[in-house]
């Protein structure tokens, strides 16, 4: 890092202008700091995105496939930018932890300190928040398969409820409590 100072006399006081070329390095640290920002905000994004997938999911009685597999593709682009934010992120720890076992502490290194614990303070805000969401889907998953359920008078446990959101595939006790109402509609017209 190279700093020039220059003295201007003027009547009334001295003044002194620094300026400061920055070399390389730092701007190469900024372009990288400036991708993983990108990144980050594109999670965000994508959170947001799910959060209406999940939504109209929900919403609709059957759900489209579209809907679904567009959601299946946000999840998994979520997953590779938060690998490749994560492994960014660990570059710059490193780097910056080699640079404090040189017992270097300058201003740059202080950047680079600032800039490395932010990004990763909101990285860790915005996981949070996509965590939250598959939570709170997942809750709401639950919920809406009890109430059909118990629409068509089946009982279940919850270690039951889990099972079945394990398996992945609603569509497997969906089917079952469709042809439940189907029988409970053949009863309920052999009774009229």
């Amino acid at each position: 890092l190279s700093v020039s100072l220059q003295a201007k006399d003027s009547d009334d006081d001295d003044e002194v202008t620094v300026s400061v070329d920055r070399d390389r390095f730092m701007d190469e640290f900024f372009e990288q700091v400036e991708e993983i920002r990108g990144f980050i905000d594109k999670i965000s994004e994508n959170v947001e995105e799910v959060k209406r997938k999940h939504s109209a999911i929900l919403a609709s009685p059957n759900p489209d496939e579209k809907t679904k597999e567009e959601l299946e593709e946000l999840m998994s682009d979520i997953k590779k930018t938060a690998n490749k934010v994560r492994s960014k992120l660990k570059s710059i720890e490193q780097s910056i932890e080699q640079e404090e076992g040189l017992n270097r502490s300058s201003a740059d290194l202080r950047i680079r300190k600032t800039q490395h614990s932010t990004l990763s303070r909101k990285f860790v805000e915005v996981m949070s928040e996509y965590n939250a969401t598959q939570t709170d889907y997942r809750e709401r998953c639950k919920g809406r398969i009890q109430r059909q359920l118990e629409i068509t008078g089946r009982t279940t446990t919850s270690e039951e409820l889990e099972d079945m959101l394990e398996s992945g595939n609603p569509a497997i006790f969906s089917s079952g409590i469709i042809m439940d109402s189907n029988i409970t509609k053949q009863a309920l017209n052999e009774i009229e």
